[in-house]
């Protein structure tokens, strides 16, 4: 048994829920994109939403035009004002990620993802910084310099990698973060910015990218790197499998970039782990699985520790980097489907939304937290085999003796998933897994989506409950345990219930 302190040892960070990422911005737009968010933000609370895109040809930001035989640029805002508005309705703000490039300032055709947006250097580096000076003051303008200086400005996205910019030209990224550092505190030298915004592999970018700005004076308020765990991509249609590395090698890397700072003048910057998962792909179908929930939870009850935010990549399945999903269940990032079919991730997001903000215990297995108001919850996750080699242990026990101000009886809530419980995947599974499920069809997943959940009231012993739990295989749970003030009448008794004397 395991005895959880009744003095707390700390606070539980939430940099868990500082961001969480989305496809292309300028799908916030879209009707399935805002009735998502609505859920997301209305179960979890996000801070900011992170997506691609801010600047590429489908938010039509940037519009030259000739007139009079001059060349003109004209910079238009109209996407860009409902997509932020879109946000804020719904409580969340942007973390404002500059890119890609607009097709008529880019420097050569290459273009990423199905939607083709532009990675390529500006021919002009002073149009350039003309378009991000247009951005940032015209967001000061309409939403006030207050509210702008909590949108985190990140410089483009994965530099290091040639799919995402021309040759991954470090030298030509510099250049473009120097311009645009620059440009942004022209329009406030408040404004935060930060980058490089690499991806895992890469992480002597960083240390490099610190040198290039120390030596050239260059703004940085913050660093952005991004993880993943995933191997190379097995190809099938439609989709990918991949092996995983141990879900701690998430934490390593939330880590290294304070590790390698430490020494420098960089040292105390925040850290923004601007995109994390398992895979990097977005048709890998363990996303879908109670695994992933399993897999991921030491990561969101540790992982405050060691980054200012980590953001999941992404809160929805509308993403269209490879094309079009082709089914409601895809192996799509997302936390929701299309739809809103709540997947195992996003319960585990909602129950650390249930959690209280003074830690008190945490291991290998679980995350115990109090509330102000005495309530304590117990986050408890199954072991997983990341190596696919088992299927994991068909049970997992956790004795806990928890402490709770309060005698005689405790009330205990209990809500869980696993294979066969809030698990709309397997449902889906079992039903043939209709690429566009009819309504009816849509009503069950949306049912089987539900946590299952137990009620119960325990004894308390010296101001602390027993709880013994078994986890099923793959199963994250939350228990909630609440002081218990029984209100039951003296004459009530159970056994009357049909009239009969109570014996």
């Amino acid at each position: 048994m395991i005895r959880v302190p009744a003095e707390a040892t700390g606070r539980l960070s939430d940099a868990w829920r500082y961001c969480v990422g989305t496809g292309r911005i300028e799908l916030a737009l879209r009707r399935d994109h805002q009735d998502s968010l609505a859920l997301l933000q209305r179960e979890i609370g996000f801070r900011h939403l992170r997506g691609h895109g801010l600047l590429s040809d489908g938010m039509g930001v940037y519009r030259p035009y000739d007139h009079q035989g001059t060349r003109r640029v004209h910079h238009s805002f109209t996407y860009v004002d409902q997509v932020v508005d879109a946000c804020l309705a719904h409580g969340v703000r942007p973390f404002l990620e500059l890119g890609f490039m607009p097709d008529e300032l880019a420097s050569g055709e290459q273009t990423v993802f199905w939607w083709r947006g532009n990675v390529t250097p500006p021919r002009s580096h002073r149009a350039w910084a003309d378009l991000v000076r247009a951005t940032l003051g015209h967001l000061v303008d309409r939403y006030g310099l207050d509210e702008v200086r909590t949108w985190p400005v990140e410089v483009w996205n994965e530099p290091n990698l040639p799919d995402f910019w021309q040759d991954a030209d470090e030298k030509a990224y510099h250049r473009l973060y120097e311009v645009t550092a620059h440009a942004v505190k022209e329009v406030d030298a408040s404004l935060q910015v930060g980058g490089p915004a690499i991806s895992p592999g890469a992480d002597d970018w960083l240390v490099r990218f610190a040198e290039f700005t120390d030596e050239h004076d260059v703004p940085v308020d913050f660093v952005s790197r991004h993880a993943y765990t995933s191997g190379p991509a097995q190809h099938v249609p439609f989709g990918v499998h991949q092996t995983l590395a141990p879900a701690d090698r998430l934490l390593d890397q939330f880590a290294t970039p304070r590790r390698q700072l430490r020494g420098t003048r960089y040292a105390g910057l925040p850290v923004h782990i601007t995109e994390f998962n398992s895979s990097y792909r977005p048709d890998n179908p363990v996303h879908d699985t109670a695994f992933h929930a399993a897999y991921l939870a030491p990561v969101l009850a540790a992982g405050g520790d060691l980054a200012d935010s980590f953001s999941y990549w992404t809160f929805s399945d509308m993403f269209e980097e490879t094309g079009v999903p082709t089914a409601l269940f895809h192996g799509g990032f997302g936390l929701l489907t299309h739809r809103q079919v709540r997947k195992p991730a996003f319960h585990l997001y909602a129950f650390m939304a249930r959690t209280g903000p003074e830690l008190l215990a945490r291991g290998d297995d679980h995350l115990v937290t109090r509330h102000p108001d005495g309530r304590v919850t117990v986050l408890a996750w199954a072991p997983v085999d990341p190596t696919g080699e088992t299927p994991g242990p068909d049970r997992h026990a956790l004795h806990l003796s928890v402490p709770l101000a309060a005698r005689g009886e405790a009330f205990v809530r209990r809500s869980t998933v696993d294979e066969e419980h809030g698990n709309a995947y397997t449902a889906w599974r079992h039903m043939g897994s209709p690429r566009s499920p009819r309504p009816a069809q849509l009503d069950i997943l949306h049912e089987s989506a539900e946590p299952a959940r137990s009620h119960r009231r325990t004894p308390l012993a010296d101001g602390r409950a027993d709880l013994c739990l078994t986890l099923a295989r793959h199963e994250i749970t939350l228990v909630e345990l609440t002081p218990l003030t029984d209100e039951t009448p003296p004459w009530w008794d159970e056994r009357r219930l049909l009239g009969r004397e109570a014996a």
